[in-house]
């Protein structure tokens, strides 16, 4: 065997030369026989028992000698195949941790809830079955919000996943779990699921990438409705542009279960070569900020945002402030009516009996029961709200390559908070209004990628700039965010704390 390959980070007291790899560095050792999947599984799992249990991040996990079997078998089939030809694909022995809202076989889908505490997936998703394909091993699941509500990463299953960075404040949601293994190297890449931020959210207070695919781009299925509840969508997460392009490749393409996702024959999402030296020259970014004062936004966000944006206009790209110029009010209230619908179906499912009602959290209750005086008509009304937003998105995006927002609106807040009540002096009327500056990119079905933006006065807390691209754009605003990726290496170098 080999010498290892070495990490692409900074010296670091706590650093490991394996379980420090990222997803394409550790597939290429693994596929050069410089690693073995069964080194890769006992580092991972090393590194899982000592951190895990003061994260919480990766749940329902599998027993390591299963694990250590499986990568035996991984190794075997590179042994017999003499070189790449035994190779499964990019994920070849990769330690994988599923979102517990998409479905591997043999393992629970609690999503959060007692009352799906049992629920044991009989079918892979297709984005997870795609995965295995590519040789990935599943560990396990990582926590999420009870029914992925709120950005926060908490339930009475599991417990609560801190922030990688400082465990007495919130990690964001509903991919909390997933975006803490990743900063605190429990994963090299990892999985999530985006409804009204949960790929940028987390991955902004946790100073990784995180991308919400267009609409359609990774079918979803198994669900009850294939037609109408698409602003969910599943996507990938890495600690670098590489890895979330190469995790994209993936989990991307058409399925006929899924008849509303989009085909993408011969399509690579991979960067080129040049895109660090050349993905932000001459790009267009228009900076929506907050609105023109309609978001609440607490001090220090927008500086930091438009301190990374100052780097890439260094690099060549044409920054602009912009207004929306769409009615900010009239596309919440339309959201609102979207959301409700689509998330009441999820908690009608599980209220199933008298006592089903006293185990699930207010919020979801409040969907729920907000949802129930609904009509079509009314659901229609938002459907054309939302399709004029669309038309305006499309012409905005034609005097810009990029849209730019911060991708919250608060710092982390302490665990002991559900949601905050207000931000920046202003009541926060709903449990997600304080997320409202990541309904412009899901409403419309845009691309968009949480980019590590800075951090706070104090030096602790993360926070993420979200660049929303154009119709299909995922290729481009890989390449724009590998530019900025380029731009940053001494940010990315730093690494969260770890418990004693």
């Amino acid at each position: 065997m080999k010498a290892p390959m070495q990490p692409d980070t900074v010296s670091n007291p706590n650093s490991d030369p394996i379980t420090d790899l990222d997803a394409t560095a550790l597939s290429r050792a693994i596929h050069a026989r410089q690693l073995s999947c069964r080194e890769v599984m006992q580092a991972t799992l090393a590194r899982v028992d000592r951190l895990n249990p003061h994260f919480t991040a990766i749940v329902s996990r599998v027993d390591s000698e299963a694990l250590l079997r499986q990568a035996d078998a991984r190794d075997a089939e590179l042994a017999r195949g003499a070189d790449a030809a035994g190779s499964r694909g990019w994920l070849h022995g990769v330690p994988q941790a599923i979102k517990d809202t998409g479905n591997a076989a043999g393992l629970p889908t609690t999503w959060g809830s007692p009352l799906l505490a049992n629920a044991v997936a009989q079918h892979d998703s297709i984005y997870v079955a795609r995965m295995k394909a590519a040789g990935c091993i599943v560990i396990g699941k990582t926590n999420v919000p009870e029914f992925a509500m709120g950005s926060h990463t908490y339930n009475p299953v599991f417990g609560t996943t801190p922030n990688a960075w400082d465990r007495s404040v919130v990690a964001g949601g509903s991919s909390g779990g997933a975006c803490v293994a990743l900063a605190q190297r429990l994963l090299a890449v990892a999985d999530g699921s985006d409804f009204m931020g949960s790929l940028r959210n987390p991955a902004g207070w946790n100073q990784v990438f995180g991308l919400r695919p267009s609409q359609g781009r990774v079918p979803g299925w198994p669900k009850g409705d294939v037609w109408v509840s698409q602003l969910g969508t599943d996507g990938p997460l890495g600690r670098s542009v590489r890895d979330v392009a190469g995790l994209l490749n993936v989990q991307a393409g058409f399925d006929a279960r899924a008849p509303l996702s989009l085909a993408q024959t011969g399509v690579d999402f991979t960067p080129g070569a040049d895109a660090a030296e050349c993905g932000l020259q001459g790009l267009r970014i228009g900076w929506l900020g907050d609105l023109g004062g309609h978001l609440a936004v607490e001090d220090g966000i927008l500086g930091v945002c438009e301190s990374a944006l100052q780097r890439m206009a260094g690099a060549g790209a044409q920054v602009e402030p912009t207004a929306l110029g769409f009615s900010a009010p009239a596309l919440w209230d339309a959201w609102l009516v979207w959301r409700r619908a689509l998330n009441a179906q999820g908690v009608a499912a599980v209220l199933t009996s008298p006592t089903a009602r006293a185990q699930i959290k207010p919020e979801a209750l409040w969907e729920y029961d907000s949802a129930q005086g609904l009509d079509f008509a009314s659901f229609m009304q938002a459907s054309g709200v939302r399709t004029a937003y669309l038309q305006h998105m499309l012409g905005l995006l034609q005097r810009y390559d990029v849209l730019a927002l911060p991708v919250a609106q608060c710092w982390p807040f302490s665990l002991d908070l559900s949601w905050p009540r207000s931000v920046a002096g202003r009541a926060m009327d709903t449990y997600h209004r304080w997320m409202e500056c990541t309904l412009y990119a899901t409403f419309a079905g845009l691309p968009a990628i949480s980019v590590p933006a800075g951090f706070d006065a104090s030096g602790r807390w993360p926070m993420g700039l979200q660049l929303i691209g154009q119709p299909l754009g995922e290729a481009a605003l890989l390449r724009a965010a590998a530019g900025y990726e380029a731009l940053i290496p001494e940010m990315l170098a730093r690494r969260p704390p770890e418990p004693v």
